[in-house]
Order: structure tokens, then sequence, then C-alpha cells
């Protein structure tokens, strides 16, 4: 598996790493297995929640702050399993025709994306609900999903030729939108904690735009650099939806301010700019009205475009990087997962242009002799046998376990069991599913 279809993190033989949907834990996966972090302390510390041995991974998605993981390993890279970590269990598993690109996880939804395919599986059962196919080739697995249950939207690439962005509807099973974000073929794509905006940048990764999820207007545009093309590989709204921060195979992070209210109150005095704001990000956009009847269209978006609020520069160039921007212990962090092994913290500025500073560099690299090593998590039970596919092997698209028709009204998956649990068939993924949310008389303990 030495060229997995572009993955450079893969080829590399570097680790794996992945924030989950909230940024409260980080997956790390290495060639020896893979380890799951808690980032409540991580100024300080970086605490172990789980480590176990096995194959050699590419994809890992936890679902919030639930025992459920989904995994997907070299040695199969068409297989998806489903886990219950704290269990040591296997809830169930599904083949697809082809190699799995991403899995992306919320509340609801599983997203499976295949290089010209997206299976929808309902999350609280893993019945297949539907199957978009025919996508447009999408060799890296670009998309996203929404991590709110209210506005549950899968985003993915439109067009080979074009940044164009589809937005479907995960719960109601039907396209919404289709966004023409940008000219050259989009590069990275995310959703805002409430679902309501998405982030987009293309493969010439010198701009960055914010477009309504639920409409498709543009609701910010932003200005990576000038000078350069980049390959931009993570954008991640910060968890209060105030910042966007991208990262690229530079070395530098940019971190964005997303001023919604001075836009409102801009457009809302006609444009009239207080003097706090004339060398800020207002000043660009007055000033492009001012000149939109003097300069080519091309200088005034120029003009019009929001520059970085701050900006970290780390030690060398061409290694992938997540990043994410979270509230912890009440101070608001730049998180930097790289594929070279190491998370940093920084502080983020108050003062647009300040410099963000380095809190502590944790790396993923050294051994924990008091973590968990805990075996047999392929002893669980999984589903076996393709549904609605004829003995002999999956056709062409089928999903082991899931639909094979190309609608919502597809075969659906066998019941789950318990894996290893000694539970009610169900029982323990529906509890683990549900095992991130807060007690209350409505809330199912926690898994």
């Amino acid at each position: 598996m030495m060229s997995l279809l572009g993955r450079p993190d893969v080829d590399a033989g570097e680790v794996f790493v992945n924030f989950n949907q909230n940024i409260t834990s980080l997956a790390v996966a290495t060639s020896g297995g893979y380890s799951l972090y808690s980032l409540g302390s991580v100024d300080s510390t970086l605490d172990k929640i789980y480590h176990t041995k096995s194959d050699e991974l590419f994809l890992i998605e936890r679902l919030f702050e639930s025992s459920l993981v989904a995994i997907v390993s070299q040695r199969a890279p068409r297989k998806l399993k489903v886990c219950h970590f704290k269990k040591q269990s296997e809830i169930c598993n599904y083949s697809y025709a082809n190699t799995i690109l991403a899995v992306k996880l919320n509340r609801e939804r599983l997203i499976v994306c295949l290089e010209e395919s997206l299976y929808i599986h309902n999350i609280q059962d893993m019945k297949v609900v539907h199957t978009i196919r025919d996508t447009p080739c999408n060799p890296q697995g670009l998309c996203a999903l929404s991590s709110s249950s209210e506005h549950c939207y899968l985003a993915y690439p439109g067009s080979v030729t074009a940044g164009e962005v589809q937005i479907f509807d995960a719960i109601n099973l039907h396209a919404k939108t289709m966004i023409p974000a940008h000219d050259t073929p989009l590069a990275a794509l995310a959703f805002s904690p409430s679902g309501t905006e998405i982030a987009t940048a293309s493969e010439r990764g010198t701009v960055i735009r914010v477009f309504s999820s639920q409409d498709g207007s543009r609701l910010f545009e932003l200005r990576r650099g000038l000078k350069r093309c980049v390959s931009i590989v993570s954008l991640s709204f910060s968890t209060c939806a105030e910042y966007l921060v991208s990262s690229s195979n530079t070395e530098t992070v940019h971190i964005f301010r997303l001023d919604r209210s001075a836009t409102e109150t801009a457009e809302g005095h006609g444009g009239k700019q207080s003097s706090d704001d004339w060398m800020g990000y207002s000043f660009f956009r007055f000033l492009s009205k001012t000149v939109t009847s003097y300069l080519p269209t091309q200088v005034t978006d120029v003009f019009s475009q929001g520059r970085a609020f701050a900006s970290v520069t780390l030690p060398e160039a061409g290694v992938r990087r997540m990043c994410a921007i979270t509230t912890i212990q009440k101070q608001l962090r730049l998180l930097i997962a790289s594929q070279d092994g190491y998370l940093y913290v920084y502080s983020i500025p108050t003062v647009e242009g300040a410099e963000s500073q380095l809190i502590k560099r944790h790396d993923l690299r050294l051994e924990d002799h008091y973590a968990m090593d805990i075996k047999g998590l392929n002893s669980g039970v999984s589903i076996g046998g393709a549904a609605g596919v004829p003995p002999g092997g999956a056709g062409a698209g089928a999903a082991t376990g899931g639909a094979t028709g190309g609608g919502s009204d597809g075969k659906a998956a066998a019941p789950l069991s318990g894996g290893g649990g000694g539970d009610k068939p169900g029982g323990s993924y529906a509890s683990a599913v549900k095992g991130d949310e807060p007690a209350g008389p409505s809330s199912a303990s926690s898994a």
C-alpha cells in the first residue's frame, strides 16, 4: 500500500492523526496500533484514554466522546469496522467494492466515501439508507459532514474541473444546493459547528471562502496568500465558530477571525467606518466599494478579502497537519497535530497581528508504559454475509450488509449484536452512540 490513492500520510509511513467532532479527543494511529487521547488538560499533559495493538490503520474516526470508533486498515482498505473500544469488541463490519477513502460520523449518520460514490448509514443501526452513485471522480476522498444533528449536511465535490460544492441533506436524503465556490477544483471543505456555514479552498490555495450551507450565499472571502499557490490540507472552524484555521504544505498555519458583527455593522451603516477599523478588515471592504468603478475586478477582489488574524510558523514545510481551535479550561487554544508525530498547543492572541505563543509540544510517538494494552479487538461479533448480494462476492458498488440499490429503499443490514458485552442485541451499540450526551432525565448512561 505504498501509494494508497495519493494519501501522503500513509505513503510516508508516518502517524495518522485526527480530532473528533467537538475537539475533545485526538486519535493517533501508527504501524503498531492506535491510541485515543483526551484534550482536557493538553496545556500540561496529554492523557491517554485508550491504546490497542492492531493492523496498521489509515483511517480512524471517534464519535464525539462515545465508545464508538470507525476504523479502516491498510491490510483491508475496503472494509469498515465499527468498534466499541471500552468493551474491546467489534460491533459490525462492512465491505465495499473499492477502497474506502474517508469516513465521517455524527450522531445521526455515518458516511463512507469511495472514489465515485458515497454511502449514507443510519448510525443507530448501521443500515444503509441512501447511496449517492456516480459522483465526480474524487481520488482524495474529499467530503465533509456537519457535526450538527439539526443541520445534518454532507458536502462533496460536484466537478473535477471546477470548485463546485454539492450540499446534500443527509437526514431527508435529497440534494440541497450546489455552490460554485472556486474556478479550480476543490482541495478542502469544512462545516461550522452548527452546520449552517461551510468553508472551502481550491487547489490554487490562495483564497478561502465561507458560504451559507442553506442557500449558498457567500459570507466571507479570506486571502491566505498572494505570491504562491499551496495545497491546503486542513480547514477547521473553531468550536465557538468565531475563527477559521487552515494548514497547508507550507510551514505556516493561518488563523482567520470571522467578525460577523463588524460586517453586519458596516453594511447596516452604509459602509461608514470607525477609526478603530481603519486599518482592519472593514477598511478593505470600504476601499473595495469606493474604487470599484476605477479598478479591475481582480484588484477590487483582493482589497475586499480578509487577511489572517494571526499565524503560526512551524519548523518545516511539507508535513501534513490537522488543525483545530477549541476552548480548553476556559482558554482558547490552537491545536496542531502533525503526521511526524507531534501535537502543538498555541495560545490565540486577542489583538490582530499579535504572535501566537507556543504553550506545549507533545511527542505522540513516545511509548506510554501506563497505557492500556488491550488485545482481542477482533473477537467481537460481526455482521456476516452481504445482504442483497448473491453468494460468491459483492457486485460493483455493493456494500456488505448495505444497500445495493441507488436509492434509500435498498435492503437493510442484519440486526446489530451487543458484541461480546453480554448486552441485549443492539443495546451496547445504542448506548455507545449516546454515551457522550449530557446526563439528564432522557439521556442514556455512558457506555
